[in-house]
């Protein structure tokens, strides 16, 4: 199994920072990115990937197959709409996390579901994007890395 850290995220997420910020918050994308990479021991790469298409993610998560340990999705609203990177990710054998800035429980009833949930070893939600540098966290303690 390689050392890279796929980071994947869904769509409108290349608008983070801009959109609607009372809920999202005023990092950006490339933030997130920056935060997630100071945590990476040597060794360990991050691949961060961001799409507004279903199957470009899709496409990531089959290459993530291939060279990749973990998985760090927030895969937007494909969250509560994608049997398809459910199934991409069934196909996936490493750790994969789930992560959503908002606390999607306290939100509109549709977004309480998650396809992607049935399969994530961990799911954060409401933390920002602390969120993503705890999945970080949370996967360096799996790999025992995290000294």
């Amino acid at each position: 199994m390689s050392e890279t850290i796929y980071l994947l995220n869904g769509p409108n997420l290349n608008l983070l920072g801009q959109r609607q910020p009372e809920i999202y918050g005023y990092d950006t994308l490339d933030d997130v990115e920056s935060a997630c990479r100071a945590l990476l021991p040597d060794g360990l790469e991050l691949m961060a990937f961001q799409s507004n298409h279903e199957g470009a993610l899709i496409d990531t998560i089959h290459a993530a197959r291939q060279d990749g340990c973990a998985i760090v999705i927030n895969p937007g609203a494909f969250t509560h709409t994608s049997v398809a990177i459910l199934d991409a990710l069934n196909a996936f054998e490493g750790i994969v996390i789930e992560v959503h800035l908002s606390n999607v429980h306290k939100r509109e009833t549709f977004r309480h579901h998650s396809y992607v949930s049935l399969r994530a070893d961990g799911v954060i939600a409401g933390l920002g994007i602390e969120g993503y540098a705890a999945a970080i966290r949370h996967i360096l303690r799996q790999l025992g890395t995290d000294d």
